[in-house]
């Protein structure tokens, strides 16, 4: 591992972190968010607005000399931890990390609309893949029109371009649709990240990345996907444990205040141990990441392996420390605990992400 890569906010870093969670704290109110379960989905057109077009995230991780920002992958990472932090029902991963990362292995215009927030993106694949062999490949006639059948695809209905892979003799191209496709949500269990199911039939697309690069553009969009995801992942954790304390130190039971039983110090300060080791490992991953540091896939499969299931814990303990209120339905703890449970199996579960971390070891080891 790499003594280089800083695991703490830089200046700019620090900047980015306070203006998106100004942003959210104002537009993003968890009442609003609660309400994408009863298929009210208003919030999301005009906080992503916000967020793309007045931030400029859209195009984060797009170059200067192609329309974007020219961030990082550490910017980005800042970005999903406060996003999490707040369960915003916004395409950032799946269009400015996903889809982005694959469309920079092209030349078409598409990465300059998507950047400009003209355009946003979706991926057709779902959103349990881990790797490019979980993308499924679409047929296509000889007239260039495409045909065929996905299932539980994050991202689409916020979407408007969608990208097929096409296997042909040379290798798998990406294709770009527009989204004249039969999407077909479904209810999910995470309503704030909803997923669809997609049929195209005979719809025509163009292709956005050559057949020679199409593999190793889908491997990096999905591996950028799954580091940063971690970010989130600790953005839903840190929220978890800040509001169970703060809740904890104001609730009385038995004419005293419930945050003084030492029992639940115990619990309270394990979970803050596991957060700040699941922090520095998403860190770590995104830094990794944006370094182009040849441990990156390691760090990333740690980072995917670890945060997601202390998400899921920190959401469970909230839940379970908040006592009756958190059991109810106009208490925020459920959209948290949904979102945990979601993203633990999105991008590859942790058992998978712990046996691509074995076969990186074991082959690093071969190595040696």
């Amino acid at each position: 591992m790499s003594d280089d890569i800083l695991l703490l906010d830089t200046d700019t870093e620090a900047s980015l972190r306070d203006a998106v969670r100004d942003l959210l704290a104002t537009h993003c109110d968890p009442a609003a968010v609660a309400r994408a379960y009863e298929g009210d989905r208003a919030l999301t057109p005009g906080l992503w607005k916000s967020l793309s077009r007045d931030l400029g995230l859209a195009g984060l991780l797009v170059p200067e000399d192609r329309g974007g920002v020219g961030g990082s992958a550490r910017d980005a990472a800042v970005v999903l931890e406060e996003l999490g932090r707040f369960v915003a029902p916004v395409p950032f991963l799946t269009n400015s990390v996903i889809a982005a990362t694959i469309l920079l292995a092209g030349d078409s215009d598409l990465i300059g609309q998507l950047a400009e927030a003209e355009r946003t993106v979706a991926l057709l694949a779902p959103f349990t893949a881990a790797s490019a062999t979980d993308v499924p490949t679409f047929a296509k006639d000889p007239d260039g029109r495409l045909t065929g059948r996905v299932t539980s695809v994050a991202g689409v209905l916020d979407a408007d371009v969608l990208l097929a892979a096409v296997q042909t003799a040379a290798g798998t191209e990406i294709h770009a649709i527009p989204v004249t496709a039969a999407v077909a949500p479904v209810v999910s269990l995470d309503m704030t990240r909803q997923l669809a199911d997609v049929t195209l039939e005979s719809v025509p697309g163009r292709v956005v990345v050559d057949a020679e690069s199409g593999i190793a553009a889908l491997r990096a969009g999905l591996d950028a996907g799954a580091a940063l995801l971690a970010s989130e992942q600790v953005g839903v954790a840190s929220w978890c444990l800040e509001t169970t304390v703060a809740y904890l130190k104001v609730r009385r039971q038995f004419g005293r205040v419930v945050g003084g039983f030492q029992a639940l110090k115990h619990r309270l300060t394990d979970l803050y141990v596991d957060i700040e080791t699941a922090s520095a490992a998403a860190r770590y991953a995104a830094g990794a990441l944006a370094a182009g540091d040849p441990d990156a896939a390691v760090a990333t499969a740690v980072a995917a392996a670890y945060c997601a299931d202390i998400a899921v814990l920190a959401a469970e303990e909230a839940v379970q420390l908040h006592g009756g209120i958190g059991m109810t339905w106009e208490y925020p703890a459920h959209l948290y605990l949904k979102r945990a449970k979601a993203d633990q199996i999105g991008l590859g579960s942790p058992g998978r992400h712990r046996s691509v971390l074995a076969e990186l070891v074991d082959l690093r080891l071969g190595e040696d």
